[in-house]
């Protein structure tokens, strides 16, 4: 849901520091003004000097020269200027520094609360964006783009203004002492100023290009590093350094365009600001040796339009900045602007019962493809439920529409007769607990993992919560036990210790409704009866979703659902469902067979070794 406060446009980006850019500039217009008159300073200077008339020179600096000075009091007044042009010099400079560090402090406030925008914005998303973007790229967006708007806003939009100041006050002031040589010290001026707009519409399409090009490989970065434990199990180094490489080298094809135009570009800048110099050096030469002007006036010319042509010069690169600061600024939006999952109002029941019932449900991630067909299925408060079926079958997506991740095309959802689509889904995941197959772990301690579902747990609560989930033992042997750090998703631990953690975390957050999503795959048979016989003992206190594929987890469970194509095959107990035909019989024929002939090679091995 987008609204007012997200920074969505430069103008927003600037809420809440405008009145800081605004002294900012008028910073930069003092300074300008002391630094144009450093220049004329000087041009008297030099004429009073020349002509050793004092009625040349400017009359307070005259008058002081008058008052010091002795018998020279030419000398007098160059110290005089001398002075007068350090000091408004240093006071140019001075407030330059107030301007940088004001735009700097307004900078990087923005980009702070750019970052947190985006952080927030991010944790309200739908599923479905995620599934859409990528990771790496996501993380483009959130850093390098956000950067480059900072680095925009740090001295860019100054600079605009500055240089549009500059040339307003200056070309009045050439005016005023020559008409003629005030003309030729801005007739290519334009020239500069077209060929940046010109240069501004190509540059802004290339870095466009440049930047997706880097959120590409900043994805396979991510990928890799994420994955580079699989890459070394598959001796895959080889190909993913090639297909990293090939990224790259997109990359820097796409980013030596830009570069190859930013170098046409300054270098004919350059050549057209010099040239604007140099003409007016020459003209001023001829005008000079035509006695028409003085060589102060020519010194603060050639001065004054060097100064004006800096900037100038300088709106090239404001320019490209500028083009760079909207492109990042879109994909910053991209985010910003993605719809927020919907709020609805929170119910003012504390904690359901548990009750559950499908009515007609239907989804489908994709079009066409449908995920789940008509399901109806009614699970009473405190009942244990398993889920069963082959893969594709729908059993996941059931999780996932409870819990309100992906929609569902029709049918309906209750729990304990509230319609799930009318109330606050964060409301809704609180009284849900959930381990998945693969679990997420941060990389913190494990304590620390824990207390993601009870932050206010005791160490008692810990322990009792890893005890029940078959995982105390393997975490006090642990050199710093429940402080012992996980890498990052948890490779520190093996498959079945990180399902077991998972499993002790969500029965520490005790929720009404207590899922498992095939999340003792990973554990031996052994363990497994410790942890199903821990969840018995707690039967009747969750309303419990068992999701395996191993019958064995689901033997016990008060009833069990049969998913066949997104559809409801079967339900009833384990003894009813196994003792009639259909797919329910086939999965404990095939498991039986299974285990019968691990059986009988076990038992033939032992006879080997006995014989």
């Amino acid at each position: 849901m987008h609204n007012d406060n997200d920074p969505a446009s430069l103008w927003l980006a600037t809420k809440g520091q405008r009145l800081r850019y605004a002294t900012a500039t008028a910073a930069t217009g003092v300074s300008t003004v002391f630094m144009l008159a450093a220049p004329l300073v000087g041009m008297y200077a030099l004429d009073v000097i020349i002509e050793r008339d004092l009625d040349k020179g400017v009359p307070a600096l005259a008058h002081v020269a008058n008052l010091v000075a002795g018998s020279d009091p030419l000398f007098a007044y160059l110290v005089a200027s001398a002075v007068s042009g350090v000091l408004l010099t240093g006071l140019g400079a001075a407030f330059l520094y107030l301007r940088g560090r004001w735009a700097a402090i307004a900078s990087e406030a923005i980009a702070q609360r750019l970052r947190e925008a985006l952080y927030h914005r991010l944790h309200f998303l739908p599923a479905r964006f995620f599934d859409d973007s990528d990771t790496g790229d996501l993380v483009q967006r959130c850093t390098s783009d956000v950067e480059t708007v900072r680095v925009f806003l740090s001295s860019n939009i100054i600079d605009i203004g500055r240089s549009a100041l500059l040339v307003a006050v200056m070309v009045p002031i050439l005016f005023w002492r020559d008409p003629r040589l005030a003309t030729l010290g801005i007739c290519l001026l334009p020239f500069i100023g077209v060929g940046s707009f010109v240069f501004f519409s190509r540059v802004k399409r290339l870095f466009k290009v440049a930047d997706e090009a880097e959120g590409v490989l900043t994805a396979v970065l991510q990928e890799n590093l994420t994955g580079i434990r699989v890459v070394r199990a598959f001796a895959r180094q080889r190909h993913e350094v090639g297909r990293f490489g090939a990224r790259n080298q997109a990359f820097r094809d796409k980013l030596y365009r830009l570069t190859q135009l930013e170098a046409v570009y300054w270098g004919a800048n350059d050549f057209v600001s010099l040239a604007q110099v140099g003409l007016v050096l020459i003209a001023g030469g001829v005008f000079l040796a035509e006695g028409s002007i003085t060589v102060g006036e020519l010194f603060a010319f050639v001065t004054l339009v060097a100064m004006a042509t800096w900037p100038i010069r300088r709106l090239g690169h404001v320019l490209t900045d500028t083009g760079k600061a909207i492109i990042a600024l879109g994909r910053i939006n991209y985010i910003l602007s993605a719809k927020e999952e919907s709020r609805e109002p929170v119910p003012a029941l504390r904690r359901v019962r548990g009750e559950i019932q499908f009515a007609g449900v239907s989804a489908a991630y994709d079009a066409g493809q449908p995920a789940l067909v008509d399901f109806s299925a009614h699970i009473a408060a405190g009942e244990t439920v398993g889920i069963v079926g082959p893969p594709g079958a729908g059993k996941s997506t059931l999780v996932r529409l409870l819990m309100r991740l992906y929609p569902y095309a029709s049918g309906e959802i209750l729990v304990d007769g509230l319609d799930i689509a009318q109330v606050d889904r964060r409301w809704l995941r609180e009284q849900i607990g959930v381990v998945l197959q693969d679990p997420f772990l941060y990389s913190r301690t494990i304590a620390e993992n824990l207390r993601v579902a009870n932050p206010r747990a005791a160490d008692e609560q810990l322990v009792r919560a890893a005890r029940e989930a078959a995982v105390h033992e393997a975490i006090t042997g642990f050199p710093s036990g429940y402080d012992a750090p996980v890498g990052e998703r948890g490779i520190t631990l093996s498959g079945g210790q990180r399902q077991r953690l998972a499993l002790a975390r969500a029965l520490l957050k005790d929720p009404p409704i207590l899922v498992l999503d095939d999340s003792l795959s990973a554990v031996d048979t052994g363990t497994e009866q410790r942890v199903l016989a821990a969840l018995d003992r707690r039967r009747g206190r969750h309303t419990t979703i068992i999701i395996a594929h191993r019958l064995s987890s689901i033997r016990s469970a008060d009833r069990i659902l049969v998913l066949d194509k997104g559809r409801l095959a079967q339900a009833g107990t384990h003894a009813t469902l196994a003792a009639v035909p259909g797919l329910y019989r086939r999965l404990c024929e095939i498991q039986g067979a299974l285990d019968a002939s691990i059986r009988a090679d076990v038992q033939t091995a032992g006879q080997a070794a006995g014989g």
